[in-house]
């Protein structure tokens, strides 16, 4: 189809990526509830292991790799890349500033109201920027203009969903409670995600330049979904090591004891 100056792209969705988008959401939610369980340890201080794990969780998979899929599935009638750059950007702005709220939420391991507000208004702000800059990193022969009154609406949802993440994040323990959380999760991370496509309307132009590093083509929908399959296995067994080691050390320290015992 022919596109002139000025014509206004009408979008469509893939409806199989926008289930697929959800379902990651999801699991990079629970990924990071369980991570967050061993964010400190017993005396204060920081697990690094498990705060890298629950950035990468949250802001990696549970948000980020949620709103790349789901732009995978918001087809336009004209070929799309993507500018690596500001996608690499954006990537990493979405894993540090979750790491950053998480740890003002439940500073010195104990949740803290004062910290769980900055951080939600954190996180908020965070989700738009990694979503916006997401956004502008289309390359298309189109312009993108933004309708500012749902762009406040996207960041309202942003900031209440990241408050309702990081408040189950140091609340809910149990497991089924925990798959529950995670449903409800996903399910926030994409009203904010799609809101914010709403928010967005394509005008083609004559032309665009191109980026420096583009992204794009038939093989990136399965090396998207291959890489974030890998992050959520590493995820997986990252999470149960202390979980399977913790009782070794116990059983250890009694050996210990009961060796110091015969001896005397």
């Amino acid at each position: 189809m022919n596109f002139q100056v000025g014509d206004v792209l009408s979008p469509r969705y893939d409806m199989v990526l926008v289930a697929m988008s959800y379902v990651i959401s999801v699991l990079g939610s629970f990924a990071a509830l369980a991570h967050t369980q061993h964010l400190y340890r017993r005396d204060g201080s920081i697990n690094t292991s498990m705060a890298i794990g629950a950035a990468v969780a949250l802001g990696g998979v549970g948000v980020w790799s949620m709103h790349f899929i789901g732009m995978m599935g918001y087809r336009l009638p004209l070929p799309v890349q993507y500018d690596g750059l500001l996608t690499l950007l954006s990537l990493l702005a979405a894993m540090v500033i979750a790491g950053i709220a998480l740890l003002l939420a439940g500073r010195g391991g104990q949740f803290n109201k004062p910290g769980w507000l900055a951080a939600s208004i954190l996180a908020g702000v965070g989700v738009c920027v990694m979503h916006y800059m997401g956004m502008y990193a289309m390359n298309l022969r189109a312009d993108m203009s933004l309708d500012t009154g749902v762009v406040l609406l996207s960041f309202a949802i942003a900031v209440t969903a990241s408050a309702a993440a990081l408040w189950l994040a140091f609340h809910v323990r149990r497991f089924w409670h925990r798959v529950v959380a995670s449903l409800v999760m996903g399910l926030a991370v994409c009203a904010m995600h799609y809101t914010g496509m709403q928010a967005a309307e394509f005008i083609c132009v004559a032309s665009t330049s191109e980026p420096l590093w583009a992204i794009g083509g038939i093989y990136l929908p399965p090396m998207v979904f291959s890489v974030v399959g890998v992050v959520l296995v590493y995820l997986l067994w990252n999470v149960l090591a202390p979980q399977e080691t913790a009782p070794a050390r116990k059983r250890t320290a009694r050996g210990a004891m009961g060796t110091q015992h015969s001896v005397l």
